[in-house]
């Protein structure tokens, strides 16, 4: 029996239904199944009760997108057991939402004037039943109409590049403002969550660790398909430092992922759930009642 704590679907930037990937989580012998799409909760009661059908629990979660201005580097926060909708995660989230879709138009409307044959209606399609359109639908778009064979190659860095190191950005390259991670902690709080630092290997925040500590961060995630030997190894001695959960999933995106991952196939052990479990009832020893269990009942109504 397995535990996958990240997890996307057609929500944001996966090309695969939760249903879909139920069947897959079944395969795979996955029966808790951690949903952490990007900047949104839409969608979760629908899939708890879809998760019940297939005999899998599945933890409501989201990934947010942010940013730690300090080191001028991107943070993505975790957050597990978190309340659908709620006004903390709507106010930091909504907004980059928005912003995501609008550069998205832009990146389109740039394609086609550089000549690629492409269109946003296209794009859209690809797109239907989510929240926006991301990078990976429009590289999906470029391979239907024959200029590539895969998202993540030279066409997209090409046209995505963020210009690092003195290079120039790709001609489709439209920043965003994301919001500070500590933010995005106290936001997963607020929601009834217990916060998780996403690959802090991929994306270099072992050094932040400290301060999204002092923020709120409840767990660091270990096991990650972008995490080696070496990356594993230092969030294990961040994780008994400042005593974090070690969390870990496949981050699986289906075909729109960095690289190909089975689900279920950086699984943390059903331990993890039991500790994010108990890190989340804490969060309520104030407050009277479990939130989560009367969300949880309720969506069943």
């Amino acid at each position: 029996m397995k535990a996958d704590l990240h997890c996307h679907t057609n929500v944001s930037d996966c090309s695969f239904s939760i249903n879909e990937i139920l069947e897959l989580a079944l395969q795979e012998d996955v029966r808790y199944l951690a949903i952490t799409n990007h900047d949104t909760t839409k969608g979760l009661k629908e899939m708890i009760i879809n998760g019940e059908r297939f005999g899998i629990e599945i933890i409501p979660g989201i990934e947010i997108s942010a940013y730690d201005f300090k080191r001028q580097t991107r943070v993505h926060i975790l957050g597990y057991f978190i309340e659908q909708a709620h006004s903390a995660i709507q106010e930091i989230c909504n907004p980059l939402l928005e912003a995501r879709h609008q550069a998205s138009y832009i990146m389109v409307q740039r394609l086609i004037q550089a000549g690629y044959v492409i269109s946003w209606e296209q794009v859209m399609n690809l797109a239907a039943g989510g929240t926006g359109v991301y990078k990976q639908h429009i590289m999906h778009a470029l391979i239907e109409n024959g200029y590539t064979d895969t998202i993540y190659g030279e066409l997209y860095k090409e046209l995505f590049s963020r210009g690092l190191n003195g290079t120039a950005p790709g001609i489709a390259f439209v920043p965003l403002e994301y919001v500070d991670a500590r933010l995005a902690i106290k936001a997963i709080e607020q929601a009834g969550g217990v916060s998780v630092l996403a690959h802090p290997g991929q994306y270099h925040n072992f050094d932040a660790i400290p301060e999204l500590v002092e923020a709120g961060l409840k767990g660091i995630e270990v096991w990650h398909p972008l995490h080696g030997p070496n990356e594993e190894e230092k969030a294990k001695q961040y994780a008994v430092e400042y005593g974090l959960v070690m969390t870990g999933g496949s981050d699986f995106h289906g075909y729109y992922g960095e690289k190909e991952i089975r689900l279920g196939s950086k699984s943390p052990g059903v331990e993890a759930v039991e500790a994010l479990k108990e890190r989340r009832n804490k969060n309520f020893n104030n407050k009277g009642a479990d939130t989560y269990a009367a969300y949880s009942q309720s969506s069943k109504k």
